[in-house]
């Protein structure tokens, strides 16, 4: 499975790993990424989504329907 946010679409990123020596060997930095279900009310059933943190903050706050009528319009999904 994929580290990808079902949503948003936040990947990996990559950068360097700093030793004490100043030795640099590149490193992943992971989007903190959650299984979550949520329920939708017009549908009238659940859906399983791997999101970001963030994706859910905005789904807490504007909605689950409005959250993916907006990345819908947007092309993310």
């Amino acid at each position: 499975m994929s580290r990808v946010c079902d949503l948003t679409g936040k990947t990996a990123l990559k950068g360097n790993k700093v030793s004490n020596s100043n030795v640099k060997t590149i490193r992943r930095f992971y989007p903190n990424l959650q299984t979550k279900r949520f329920f939708i009310p017009e549908e009238n059933r659940w859906i399983t989504l791997k999101v970001s943190t963030s994706a859910i903050k905005t789904i807490n706050k504007l909605g689950i329907s409005a959250v993916i009528d907006k990345f819908v319009k947007k092309g993310f999904i």
